[in-house]
């Protein structure tokens, strides 16, 4: 594992990263990946590459800036999806 690698989850607010792999299983390589959900997760902008911000890490879902959209993400899954700071 790269060292400055980590889950999207872990981010402090205020942090940017760029998604590096997106895993929608606990477990799961990026080439297993739920098909649905990670079709899912790029339509909502959350793709490799893309860069993200973490708004807010309160007691419910993480909110996230991608581009010009704010989006509300489970933390589970946000555990799931790996960036590089």
């Amino acid at each position: 594992m790269n060292l400055n690698m980590m889950p999207l989850g872990l981010l402090a607010p205020g942090e940017k990263a760029l998604i590096a792999e997106v895993r929608t299983r606990p477990g799961a390589t990026a080439r297993e990946t739920d098909d649905e959900s990670a079709g899912r997760l790029e339509e909502l902008g959350l793709r490799i590459g893309k860069e993200v911000e973490m708004l807010s890490r309160g007691s419910g879902p993480l909110l996230l800036r991608v581009d010009e959209s704010r989006i509300a993400l489970a933390r589970g899954l946000a555990m799931n999806i790996w960036v590089w700071r």
